[in-house]
């Protein structure tokens, strides 16, 4: 596939997002038992979310983002996912009340993304 110098390709960024969907899900799922099995405090969930969520913008970008502009594809990787994210865990809570904090995660994730994506291209030149 070859790539023109200021053309994103979102065939990449959609499978970063589903790869980074499926890491959240795994890890969540993972997290919940460990959860469950031991008396840690319900303090703990919320930072433990923030760095799964992390993880899994992180390794969707380092996997499948190539090419050119990867802080841009990488951040576009992790707006996506938190949106996507945010709708399945609010239809699965019944609650999509908006707050700050939401601005938050975006900008976290739209950071660690192109993070992710400038090492995702350069690893590979």
């Amino acid at each position: 596939m070859q790539y023109q110098k200021n053309k994103v390709d979102f065939f990449p960024i959609v499978k970063a997002v589903l790869l980074a969907l499926g890491i959240s899900l795994l890890l969540a799922v993972t997290f919940a038992v460990v959860l469950r099995a031991t008396s840690w405090g319900e303090n703990i969930v919320y930072p433990v979310n923030q760095v799964i969520k992390v993880i899994a913008v992180m390794v969707g970008t380092l996997v499948f983002v190539r090419g050119e502009k990867g802080w841009l594809q990488g951040g576009i990787v992790g707006l996506l996912f938190t949106a996507l994210s945010y709708l399945a865990f609010s239809s699965i809570g019944g609650d999509f009340s908006l707050s700050w904090l939401i601005l938050l995660e975006l900008g976290v994730a739209f950071l660690a993304g192109s993070l992710s994506g400038i090492l995702a291209v350069n690893l590979r030149k």
